[in-house]
């Protein structure tokens, strides 16, 4: 029997070259499509939304601020992707709807991208693929957790590089009332 600890390690290492490809794959979907891979995995998402949302709602699905969502839509609407329309229900929001003829574009690439993907689980149980998709969910809210856990923590590199910087700084000047002999 395997050690749990090695397990884990192949587990880690098989995790960590699965995002990988995912993000490369991505970007090469985004590339082939002409925009950006953020754009290509928010029309990912509203295909997946029964009706319009606002902008605030792209917002959360994509964890973008409000105003990196605005410059999305933006992109995605001079691409063709979506429009902005009054909601109907209250003329003050505005909502952001895809639009049909542009989406059934992507959707044939992603359904021909897919078949491939379609055969691979074919060699898996009904109980593998639900054990699948029950660790795909589990994996979505976890990220999402992580998300939050990460925006409300200071950035890395900026608060450790900010701290060198000012001390270097520090170092680098003479003392107060000391002559500059540089």
């Amino acid at each position: 029997m395997v050690p749990r600890k090695r397990l884990m390690a192949e587990l880690s290492g098989a995790a960590r070259r699965h995002m990988a490809a995912y993000a490369l794959f991505n970007q090469a979907v985004a590339d082939h499509v002409g925009l950006h891979p953020t754009d290509v995995q928010c029309l990912n998402l509203l295909a997946l939304e029964r009706e319009p949302v606002t902008t605030g709602r792209i917002a959360g699905l994509t964890g973008l601020t409000t105003g990196s969502a605005t410059r999305l839509v933006d992109r995605l609407e001079r691409a063709g992707y979506v429009t902005r329309e009054r909601d109907a229900r209250d003329r003050r929001r505005v909502l952001v709807a895809t639009v049909p003829e542009r989406m059934a574009e992507l959707g044939a690439l992603w359904e021909r991208l897919n078949a491939p993907w379609e055969a691979m689980f074919d060699a898996y149980t009904d109980e593998q693929l639900a054990f699948l998709t029950t660790h795909m969910r589990r994996t979505v809210e976890l990220g999402a957790a992580q998300i939050e856990r990460l925006r409300a923590e200071p950035p890395a590199g900026r608060a450790a590089s900010a701290s060198a910087s000012a001390s270097e700084s520090a170092q680098s000047r003479p003392a107060r009332g000391a002559p500059d002999t540089a």
